[in-house]
């Protein structure tokens, strides 16, 4: 039978470690200080803050090109010369990534595409949730894999809270007035991703160890979201106090165990340090 090998984006926030482990292959999307640009996972995040801390702003970010498409799609199949690549994308309608493996598709035949409609562990979720059924599957043809990702395509949910509003600032995403009044209140706003797009659904007031705990619980019920695993998101200096009050909070909410994912370059880029997210899928 024919190989599957799955593909996907930095902007997963899928690490060197977890895509050795189930096989898939990575592609870099790009971020760029002062107009020099490098690929998303090539150096630390904690670059990203101190940029910030020293400019006032924040680097910009762009999607995979069909160069690097190009590349990847070219070695893997020079690797894999009788595998089938299904390349899962990072939502289609918030960069330009899914066009360029489009454009690096063309004349490839071994190449499937689909938009997951998510991104960072939204996406990640999907794409390593695949790849453990397809483990459990070997047998599964390439129609039934597809089949398999279109089905946690539509049941998965996301979303994310920055700890503030200076990033989103910085990078002329909100106002000066609005970051100011979310700070004097304690205002954190939810960032869900809907049919693909990023959306202020709803906000939280207070501190995040308390904010945290709320949103696991609410967003748990609202999604219905299945039990088995939750998947929580981290930019760099989310305190420890505030991870253990979400696990806290998912344990008391029935999942049976929580996978932590910290963010890479583009993520923290746009949600800045010490912001939370989550990640599941509704119940079938």
């Amino acid at each position: 039978m024919r190989s599957i090998i799955l593909m996907a984006e930095t902007g997963s926030d899928i690490n060197a470690a977890m895509a050795a482990e189930y096989g898939i292959e990575i592609v870099p999307m790009h971020v760029s200080f002062d107009g020099k640009t490098y690929d998303d996972g090539t150096f630390p995040v904690r670059d990203i803050v101190d940029y910030y801390k020293k400019t006032g702003k924040t680097p910009t970010t762009s999607g995979s090109t069909p160069e690097d498409f190009q590349k990847a799609f070219d070695r893997v199949h020079a690797e894999h010369p009788d595998a089938h690549i299904v390349y899962l994308a990072y939502s289609a309608v918030t960069t330009c990534s899914y066009q360029s493996a489009v454009i690096a598709g063309e004349g490839r035949d071994y190449v499937t595409m689909i938009d997951t409609r998510h991104v960072s562990t939204g996406q990640g979720a999907i794409v390593i949730t695949l790849a453990e059924e397809m483990a459990k599957h070997p047998e599964w043809t390439l129609e039934q894999v597809i089949e398999a990702a279109h089905d946690l395509i539509d049941r998965a949910a996301m979303c994310f809270m920055p700890d503030d509003l200076a990033f989103l600032r910085a990078g002329g995403r909100v106002s000066n007035v609005a970051a100011l009044g979310a700070r004097i209140l304690s205002l954190h706003p939810i960032i869900e991703v809907l049919n693909g797009r990023l959306m202020a659904t709803k906000k939280y007031r207070g501190k995040m160890i308390k904010v945290v705990t709320d949103v696991v619980s609410d967003y748990a019920d609202a999604y219905n979201l299945d039990r088995e695993v939750l998947w929580l998101i981290y930019t760099i200096d989310l305190g420890e106090d505030v991870r253990k009050a979400a696990e806290q909070t998912a344990m008391e909410k029935g999942f049976s165990r929580v996978r932590w994912i910290q963010t890479g370059g583009v993520i923290t880029t746009h949600a800045g340090p010490g912001a939370f997210g989550m990640a599941g899928f509704s119940r079938k």
